[in-house]
């Protein structure tokens, strides 16, 4: 669990210090629902993009996977992501990128013995990987940009993660 508070609250570190470092520049913080492929489940998340150079951008992410229950074994999943964005096509209507970085995923299983038999059982596990991906934001003239990604998570097992949500331009 400690690992995961200081995860936390290093990224929420790394953006409130972008946040004020690129204050100039086309700062963008969003929303996302997205599916992981391992998991077999939807997440909601939160992402952000600093703009570093011309065409690259710091983006942290993270997304909490809704609760399973199967079986009696309740799941739960989160991941936190430190990516990279290069864009290699600046259109007026669609801006494309490739992703590149870190991601963290810790993952919680719990069973809990409703018959009498045996005991409950618990374990966690956190494991570092890498993601590799493609995302698309869409220029609709506003304040917010609608987004897409695909991305890979290099990991035991790999997750394939499936995105789409708002950006809003500070």
């Amino acid at each position: 669990m400690k690992k995961i508070n200081l995860i936390i609250a290093t990224t929420l570190f790394s953006i409130t210090f972008s946040i004020g470092a690129f204050a100039q520049t086309e700062t963008k913080i969003g929303a996302l629902i997205g599916y992981g492929t391992e998991i077999e489940n939807i997440g909601i998340g939160a992402n952000a993009e600093f703009p570093i150079m011309e065409k690259l951008t710091i983006s942290p992410s993270f997304i909490y996977y809704l609760p399973k229950d199967e079986s009696g074994i309740k799941i739960n999943w989160f991941e936190v992501n430190a990516n990279a964005n290069y864009y290699f096509l600046d259109e007026e209507n669609i801006d494309v990128y490739g992703i590149a970085g870190l991601n963290y995923s810790s993952i919680k299983v719990k069973y809990e013995n409703s018959f009498g038999l045996g005991g409950d059982f618990s374990s966690s596990d956190g494991r570092i990987g890498l993601n590799l991906g493609a995302g698309a934001n869409f220029n609709i003239g506003s304040s917010i940009t609608p987004f897409a990604e695909l991305k890979y998570v290099i990991i035991d097992g790999g997750q394939l993660v499936v995105a789409a949500g708002v950006k809003f331009n500070l």
